[in-house]
């Protein structure tokens, strides 16, 4: 992607601070950063919420609102300072010359407007083209961005679309112009780990397409390393270690990079032997930050009077490219000292069968035209002949792609659905026909859930205590209110919160603060089976060590059996005990953990571990992108539902694929798979994430 020849940079930002001014006080939230992009090059930039990537990225669109403001520094863009520029000056360049694409496609899309008409705007507006040639450059760049039927895409309003369909129409507004910079932040949060493994694809094929430098604002490593050159990683509004890919990843030279590291579950990691180490302590409030290095209070490395002791300048790290870091003491640290131990922990063993899926269906009836209802109805088949087993002490993870009927089964197992047909046991008593407002409070205390996004959880007019001393109410847990007073400062403890948080509102704590408070509230009835929907996709890399280490901890005392939804494959295969992975409503495989990673696979988990985004460069990984979108249960396709966007349906004799639902095949003792393949093409299989020869 790099052009050595091409020095001067499309992009540099020179010690750039920025800050936003309250009545109160000013909070700085960049304060020294430097960072350059060269042509075609595409930088990325990490770290945790809060640490200012998204501020750097608005204050090179010169879009700070009304209370930020650049205090001291210069962002240049093609050797033109952005901070001296008149509105008139900067309106030609943004969106022109620099695009940005946002976390949340429907922020930048017009619902009222339809898709051809957005699109044509910008040549329209920035380059004064006519609107027949702008039609035409709308239809070249759909296509570019590997649309399908691009001309009914044009017609189309944005509601109409995926969420992975709306991203790329708005990675193809950026490039309408061809800009020379495009901004990314966190472009691909909100999408499924298959539609994120396509776009990141299309965006690299892009840039090389229109010679784009890239801006990449990411919090999910993997995703830099597949997509970017260089790095630049931030903490608490400053850049602590630059460099490129192999420099940062495989000879980090700061303590948060290599902290970092060590928090998310890349291959090698185990709940029960290698168990991830969270970052200590909290990220500091930008008003509260420590003098000398802001990373200090959290540092295994921090020496008095050496990183406390005034303010600390980034230093080159000897013998690599463009290699920096903002650490006082690199020279001492032996940074390839093994990493210590975590403390190992006993393999819990699974007890009896608590919850059985027995052939369960869940259909809804709806209308055919679900703008006026009425008239024709059609049934959307969401769950279809789900069978499975989890056990006491036990992770099971159910995995798929948005629509593939995960979130429909769990509704039923919590009693706000009820099934159309088939059985749920637990403890061999049928709870699928019994709606939660008819289950008795022990059935209802038994089945808890932990939600995907602890914000939403939460009564933000109620004290922490006040909402978990409720739900200790509800289960008629303690006689009076001293006991369930007592209770619930227990589990604050269970959950590592300190005591004095009960008098806390849910806006005094963090996102992961929050969740603990979350799972504290799910353990209240002495729950036996949580649900664990996506309980940590909303949460930094440094916070989710430290929430599924909780999670983990607890189950290993209650004895809980954790159903865990997740479509992150890295951390389902860290923690979980045995997997179900699920394709438009059907469980297409299932087994252990051990033989869901290893061939043979079912073509879909094999394309679903092709798509998940590893921080480590000695892994290679098979390319396998899929194509198309996921059918619509509304009109699932005839025999295997995977058949449309599968790349092994050529090696089936006849067209069984296409007109028989496969029969569930036994692999190994436990591993099951639906699918037509012979004996033959799945024993050849070869395994689609390896680790690269030394």
């Amino acid at each position: 992607m790099t052009d050595p020849e091409n020095t001067g940079p499309i992009l540099k930002i020179d010690n750039l601070s920025i800050s936003f001014f309250t009545r109160l006080r000013e909070i700085p939230a960049v304060m020294d950063f430097s960072c350059s992009v060269r042509p075609g090059e595409a930088m990325g930039l990490v770290g945790e919420s809060g640490c200012g990537k998204s501020t750097v990225a608005l204050g090179v669109m010169q879009d700070l609102g009304v209370n930020g403001r650049i205090v001291s520094g210069s962002i240049r863009f093609k050797g033109q300072d952005l901070g001296t520029m008149t509105d008139a000056e900067l309106r030609r360049i943004r969106g022109r010359e620099i695009a940005m694409i946002y976390q949340e496609p429907m922020a930048s899309l017009n619902p009222a407007m339809r898709i051809g008409k957005q699109l044509m705007e910008v040549p329209m507006i920035h380059e004064g083209l006519s609107e027949k040639d702008a039609r035409a450059r709308a239809l070249e760049v759909v296509t570019d961005v590997k649309l399908p039927d691009p001309e009914r895409i044009l017609r189309s309003f944005p509601h109409q679309l995926s969420g992975g369909q709306q991203q790329r129409i708005v990675i193809a507004m950026a490039l309408m112009s061809k800009p020379s910079l495009l901004i990314l932040d966190e472009p691909t949060t909100a999408l499924d780990v298959t539609v994120e493994a396509a776009v990141v694809d299309l965006v690299k094929d892009l840039g090389k397409k229109y010679g784009t430098s890239m801006l990449f604002i990411s919090h999910n490593l993997g995703l830099v390393l597949e997509t970017c050159d260089r790095i630049c990683v931030m903490y608490s509004g400053e850049a602590v270690e630059t460099g490129s890919i192999t420099d940062v990843f495989d000879k980090m030279r700061h303590p948060y990079t290599q902290a970092l590291f060590r928090s998310i579950p890349l291959p090698g990691a185990d709940k029960t032997t290698r168990p991830l180490r969270a970052i200590p302590g909290n990220f500091p409030l930008p008003h509260e930050r420590p003098p000398g290095c802001n990373f200090g209070p959290r540092c295994d490395y921090f020496a008095e009077g050496v990183c406390d002791a005034g303010d600390i300048a980034m230093r080159q790290v000897p013998g690599d490219d463009r290699h920096a870091s903002r650490c006082c003491r690199i020279d001492e640290i032996n940074w390839h000292a093994p990493v210590q131990a975590s403390t190992a922990q006993e393999k819990t063993a699974p007890g009896d069968v608590v919850l059985k899926m027995d052939n369960l269906k869940k259909y809804y009836e709806v209308a055919a035209n679900a703008l006026f209802g009425g008239g024709h109805r059609k049934v959307v088949k969401a769950n279809e002949s789900i069978s499975f087993e989890a056990r006491e002490s036990e992770t099971m993870a159910i995995v798929g792609e948005s629509g593939c009927g995960k979130s429909t089964f769990a509704k039923v197992l919590m009693g706000l659905e009820t099934a159309t047909d088939g059985k749920v046991l637990i403890d061999n008593k049928e709870i699928q026909d019994t709606a939660i407002e008819a289950r008795d409070t022990r059935t209802v205390s038994d089945v808890q859930m932990v939600f995907q996004n602890p914000f939403d959880t939460l009564n933000p007019s109620m004290t922490v205590g006040r909402q978990i001393m409720r739900a200790l109410e509800v289960f008629r847990i303690g006689a009076n209110e001293a006991e369930r007073r007592q209770r619930m400062l227990e589990l604050l403890d269970l959950v590592k919160l300190p005591r004095e948080f009960a008098d806390r509102m849910p806006r005094q704590l963090s996102g992961g603060q929050k969740q603990r408070v979350g799972i504290a509230r799910a353990f209240a009835g002495g729950a036996r089976i949580v649900v664990a929907d996506e309980p940590v996709s909303a949460l930094d890399v440094s916070v989710q060590a430290a929430v599924t280490d909780l999670l983990m901890e607890i189950q290993r005392t209650e004895k809980t059996t954790l159903l865990f939804i997740s479509h992150d494959l890295s951390i389902v295969r860290y923690l979980s005990d045995r997997i179900v992975v699920m394709y438009l409503g059907h469980i297409v495989e299932t087994g252990t953990t051990e033989q869901v990673f290893a061939p043979p696979y079912h073509p879909y988990t094999e394309a679903l571990l092709s798509a998940v985004p590893i921080a480590d460069t000695k892994v290679e990984k098979k390319h396998i992108v899929l194509e198309g979108e996921i059918p619509s249960a509304m009109n699932p396709p005839p025999g295997c539902p995977f058949q449309t966007r599968c790349r092994w349906k050529d090696k089936v004799a006849g067209n069984k694929c296409e007109t028989e639902l496969p029969p569930y095949r036994e692999l190994d003792s436990g591993h099951r798979v639906l699918c037509w393949l012979s004996d033959e093409e799945l024993a050849g299989m070869e395994p689609v994430i390896t680790m690269a020869a030394e």
